[in-house]
């Protein structure tokens, strides 16, 4: 991580709104925050995420996995994108894409995503209703550092959202959503600030 005189790098990836992307945006507004958004990448053209991106006039770029003749050459291409811009951290912010082992050589330990369900339980695409259909009272969200599985990795942080009597899937998934926006820039500020180490799974802060 850099020294405290100078923010952390983040790139962060996305695939949709970036409602992720504007609270990690909003948060490096704060000098005291620790980092710094130096680029936005996507898999696709024409999302909100790209155009929150340049409002804040942060640089983007895409790379879309159809473009390419295989998945493995789609992440060399992403990995050499990201590390132009020599990232302390990698973000994966919503994004949709399971990065490759290219990318995973070049930033594993220090690219971090959000799951929407409190992890091990209900991995996957579909952690809300997954979690509404199994009848727990309490779910939530998860930070973790990404690894060569889905939604498998060391775990940073959770938060928990209890499940309402009258939850649907919708309902559910948007609390689940403010929480996760919380505690990511919560978490990527501290990881920023003070630095973090992984041993047996378990992430630890350098405070």
């Amino acid at each position: 991580m850099p020294s405290s005189s100078s923010p952390a790098r983040l790139v962060v990836l996305v695939s949709g709104s970036g409602t992720n992307l504007q609270a990690l945006l909003d948060a490096c507004e704060d000098p005291a925050y620790g980092a710094q958004v130096v680029a936005v990448g996507a898999d696709r053209h024409d999302i909100e995420g790209l155009r929150r991106a340049d409002r804040a006039g942060v640089p983007t770029f895409v790379k879309q996995v159809r473009d390419y003749e295989s998945r493995d050459n789609w992440d060399r291409v992403l990995t050499k994108a990201v590390a132009g811009f020599e990232p302390d951290l990698v973000v994966l912010a919503g994004f949709m894409k399971l990065v490759g082992p290219t990318f995973i050589e070049a930033f594993g330990g220090r690219t971090v995503n959000t799951h929407p369900a409190l992890s091990p339980s209900f991995p996957g695409m579909s952690g809300p209703a997954d979690a509404l259909e199994y009848g727990v009272k309490v779910t939530g969200c998860t930070l973790f550092v990404v690894d060569a599985g889905v939604d498998t990795g060391p775990i940073v942080a959770q938060s928990a959202v209890p499940v309402l009597d009258d939850d649907d899937v919708d309902s559910l998934h948007e609390r689940i959503k403010v929480a996760e926006r919380a505690m990511l820039a919560d978490n990527v500020g501290l990881m920023a600030r003070v630095g973090f180490t992984i041993t047996d799974r378990k992430v630890r802060f350098n405070r």
